[in-house]
């Protein structure tokens, strides 16, 4: 069965301590520069789809600490934290400076297929730029300068004939980020779009490769449309520090939940006999649902997730019991027992539609703790109501025909 997703205040997180590279002048090492810096990463993460993260910087030294979730993607995220983001376009002779960062307006990546009906050469992935209205009018100027040319020279052979060689003659531009050539080329027509797609790799059908060049692209695109760092920084520590939470502390809260949820299923049992059995082992089996459906969901748990847990099964409980306690009356029989259960799921999601809608905005919140409330509530309602359709009204129709 797949584990849990975990968010920081349980799994803890990678901690990251940025030091001002010795590269940077005097002048640089502003407590502007380093509040700007703190906002270029902050821009960065949320880019990068990281949900929760702690960002702050030291305007003594300039000292930038970074604490972000523990998974797969980490690493990756890192290395994009870390890059300038100087973003040049170059005389490829002169290296004259032609564009840079303040033309750009923002940045993406983009697919395209090379396919006909009868090959297929697989997906390539481009790094799409957009510019801004001076920086499309400067592409633009840039194009019709270094475009490609061809001439074309006749010669006049002893027999006669005459031959027509073609020669091009081309202006190149350069390409740089963070001072690193990307390409250098020219253009083949003038670009009055004002954008600039740049493949990545090769066409490629292999799911892993092709994921390979998808980061690639990712983190240069988030790199160029969160903006220059003013200042250049260094990672001077690395690690990941362990949740403040113990595994013991959470084996006691569940310790706690099973024996609340124990509870409650003597109290069915004891107060509507058969149909209290009913009724608990209908609970027991949602919970259980509910937890690998929890897995599933991708939803990272948090402390405030474990609440969302808590009380699900609490509005579970009471839909049950308010099922049962109706359909426990002496005038019950098979004819009403399907009319008694639509007015019970009537009435009950009725009451918490406020707390459906105030559920869906949290989980498009940008705060993972909250997001993950969110969620969990979500797939809690959905499950709610999906299975004691399924499930529990089954139970109950048994009971009623035996």
């Amino acid at each position: 069965v797949k584990d849990y997703s975990y968010a920081m205040d349980l799994n803890g997180a990678r901690t990251l301590k940025l030091v001002l590279n010795s590269e940077n002048n005097d002048e640089e090492k502003t407590e502007e520069n380093y509040q700007n810096a703190k906002k270029v990463i902050e821009k960065r993460l949320e880019k990068l789809g990281v949900g929760e993260y702690k960002v702050t910087a030291n305007n003594e030294n300039g000292e930038i600490t970074v604490e972000i979730p523990e998974n797969k993607n980490t690493d990756n995220i890192i290395s994009g934290l870390l890059s300038v983001g100087k973003f040049e376009i170059l005389d490829s002779e002169t290296q004259e400076v032609l564009m840079n960062n303040d033309y750009i307006k923002s940045a993406n990546v983009m697919y395209g297929s090379n396919s006909t009906s009868k090959t297929s050469s697989g997906t390539t992935v481009y790094l799409n730029i957009e510019f801004n209205k001076d920086g499309t009018k400067k592409l633009e100027d840039i194009s019709s300068k270094y475009v490609k040319t061809s001439t074309s020279d006749n010669t006049t052979n002893n027999t006669d004939s005459s031959d027509t060689t073609t020669s091009s003659t081309e202006k190149k531009i350069t390409m740089k980020i963070d001072d690193e050539e990307i390409m250098s080329t020219s253009f083949d027509e003038t670009l009055k779009t004002g954008k600039i797609q740049l493949s990545i790799g090769k066409a490629t059908t292999d799911s892993k490769t092709l994921q390979g060049y998808v980061s690639q692209a990712s983190n240069i695109a988030v790199v160029l449309d969160s903006g220059k760092m003013p200042i250049k920084y260094d990672v001077d520590e690395n690690q990941y520090v362990l949740s403040e939470i113990t595994n013991q502390e959470l084996d006691i809260v569940v310790y706690i939940l099973i024996g609340i949820v124990a509870i409650l299923s003597i109290i069915f049992i004891i107060r509507y006999k058969l149909y209290g059995a009913i009724g608990a082992v209908s609970y027991i089996g949602l919970i259980s649902s509910f937890l690998i459906l929890i897995r599933y969901a991708n939803v990272n748990v948090s402390i405030q997730g474990i609440l969302a847990i808590a009380l699900v099964c609490i509005l579970n409980y009471v839909f049950i019991n308010k099922l049962i306690c109706r359909i426990n009356k002496k005038d019950s029989n098979k004819e009403t027992t399907n009319q008694k259960i639509k007015e019970v799921y009537k009435e009950f999601f009725v009451k918490i539609i406020p707390i459906c809608i105030a559920t869906i905005v949290f989980c498009f919140a940008g705060w993972d703790p909250i997001s993950s409330f969110g969620m969990i509530m979500f797939w809690g309602f959905v499950l709610i109501a999906v299975y004691n359709i399924i499930v529990t009204k089954t139970l109950l129709k048994l009971k009623e025909n035996k």
